[in-house]
Parts: structure tokens; C-alpha cells; sequence
């Protein structure tokens, strides 16, 4: 049948009532899911949401996104069902009494799209078991080559004292194939997990243990008050990090380019480069392109 979402036995539909029976309170860890056919974009409609006063534990999760966007602007399209996007609703700037959370200081939101990626990298190793590394702060590496990315957006609060909201937008390729990759635009070569000998691509266990994995870090996180050194959320980071120890090449929004090694993170989530000046804080926000 044309339009079938079964016309590709390789590429099956995600069932809406499966994942929010596994991800969904009381039984699992996240308030609410909207399984869509297809979006321009996870990330827009998560934000949108969050303007209208959503409240955090909101996921979106698109079979098909056709405006779906990645770091500087950068376009993320994938063939429907090749891939998974999704994207969460946080807000850390807010008490929880009930978790005993108290509000996150901004400067800690920076520790969100690593986190993000540490649980991409749990997700990747546990189901399709394969090495994937992470280059900072948070693009998905299998033998050098991107698989996934990470986008995590801020939203103003409607009033002057209340904290902005955290969209955290994944997208990650599961079953595209050779002909079908993007064209990846930060000089990386782009890759699928089948691709990579992938043990598994059934997405939808991956996507279940991606979220998972997603709020156990956030839940550590938001328990150590957002403290990433306390939750053990750098060290995971670093563990994973294929960027810190290399010789790095930084281009700056204003067209400076520094170069150096990347010696490490730090507890907000910078990368420290060692460059000819001494050494550099950078955040994901200051960098325009790193190789």
C-alpha cells in the first residue's frame, strides 16, 4: 500500500502505546510522550509546548522530522522510521519538593546536551553494542564517523523570575544506508548503526533505553543539585570523550582560529584547550567548529 508505514519491513513503525506502557509514569520515568508521524521539528514542538506552560517530562519522538535541526542551524533529515529524533522538556531552574530537587543555577544548563550524550553512548554500547565515543561536546562517533547529535535549546520563562526551559533534541541514525546519508556540513564523514555492524537496530528498544538512560543521568544530576562532579556525570563524560588528549583546531564565531590540545572538562562543562596563549575555557556556545 503506498504510504504504508510497513512498506519497508526493515524500517517498522514505533508503537505509541508500547513505549508509553515502558516510559511513561507510574512506570516509567518521564510525564508524558506524543509518538508523531512526522514533524518539521522535535525540538520546535517541545519548545512550543514549553511557551505555552508545559510542564517538565514532556518527550516528542517523530517517525519522520522535515525541518529537523542540529548545532549553528545545521539541517538533520533522515528517511522515515532510518532514524530516531526525539526531544525532552527539563526544567532544571525549578523545585521539585516531592524529589527534594531544589533549582539548578544556570550555569549549570551547560552540563545538559553532555549528558545527553553520555546516555546516547549507554544506549548505543548496551543494545547495539558497539564503541561509540563522543566529540565534544556531544556529536556521537562510531570509527570516527558521526551517528548522532545532540541539540539542547533554551526557553525564556513567560515572567521575569522564572527560569527558562531546556529542550534536549536527539537524533540519531539507525537504518540508513550508504546512498542515503547526509552531508555532513562539520567535515565529518556520517554513519548509521547498521552501517557500523550494529549487534541490533530495532529502535524501538533503543529508544527505550536512550530515555531511560536520559533520566537516570538527570535524576543523578538533579539529586547532586547539578553538580556534574558530585553525580558522576563528568567523570562518565570524560570516559567517553574522544576529544580530550587530541590536538584540536577551534574556528571562533569572530573568525579567530586556536589551536592546542584538549586537556580536559571542566565542572561546567567547558573544554580546556591548551593553546600558545595558555589556557582556554570554551563553551559549546563560543565554538563555531572544532576539529
Amino acid at each position: 500500500m503506498p504510504g504504508s508505514p510497513y512498506t519497508d519491513l526493515d524500517r517498522p513503525p514505533l508503537s505509541a502505546a508500547r513505549l508509553q506502557r515502558a516510559l511513561v509514569a507510574p512506570h516509567g520515568p518521564w510525564r508524558r510522550l506524543e509518538l508523531r508521524a512526522e514533524t518539521g521539528s522535535t525540538n520546535a514542538d517541545v519548545a512550543e509546548a514549553a511557551r505555552a506552560g508545559e510542564p517538565e517530562g514532556l518527550v516528542v519522538v517523530a517517525e519522520r522530522q522535515t525541518a529537523g535541526r542540529g548545532r549553528r542551524g545545521r539541517v538533520w533529515q533522515s528517511p522515515p522510521r532510518a532514524g530516531l529524533a526525539t526531544s525532552v522538556l527539563l526544567r532544571p531552574g525549578e523545585a521539585v519538593a516531592e524529589r527534594r530537587w531544589s533549582p539548578v543555577p544556570p550555569q549549570g544548563y551547560g552540563w545538559l546536551p553532555l549528558l545527553a550524550g553520555v546516555a546516547l553512548v549507554e544506549a548505543v554500547a548496551l543494545l547495539a553494542e558497539l564503541d561509540a565515543r563522543l566529540k565534544w561536546p556531544n556529536d556521537l562517533l562510531l570509527d570516527g564517523a558521526k551517528c548522532a547529535g545532540v541539540l539542547a535549546e533554551a526557553v525564556p520563562g513567560t515572567a521575569p523570575d522564572q527560569p527558562p526551559a531546556i529542550v534536549v533534541g536527539i537524533g540519531l541514525n539507525v537504518t540508513l544506508r550508504a546512498d542515503e546519508l547526509p552531508e555532513n556540513p562539520t567535515g565529518l564523514p556520517a554513519t548509521s548503526l547498521q552501517l557500523a555492524g550494529a549487534a541490533a537496530t530495532d529502535r524501538d528498544p533503543l529508544l527505550r533505553a536512550l530515555l531511560r538512560s536520559l533520566a537516570d543521568w538527570y535524576e543523578r544530576w538533579r539529586d547532586a543539585g547539578g553538580d556534574a562532579v558530585a553525580s558522576g556525570l563528568r567523570d562518565a563524560y570524560l570516559a567517553a570523550c574522544a576529544t580530550v588528549g587530541r590536538q584540536v583546531r577551534v574556528l571562533l564565531p569572530d573568525g579567530r582560529e586556536v589551536r592546542g590540545t584538549a586537556t580536559g572538562v571542566d565542572p561546567d562543562g567547558q573544554l580546556l584547550v591548551d593553546g600558545p596563549e595558555g589556557e582556554l575555557r570554551l563553551a559549546a556556545g563560543d565554538v563555531l567548529h572544532l576539529r
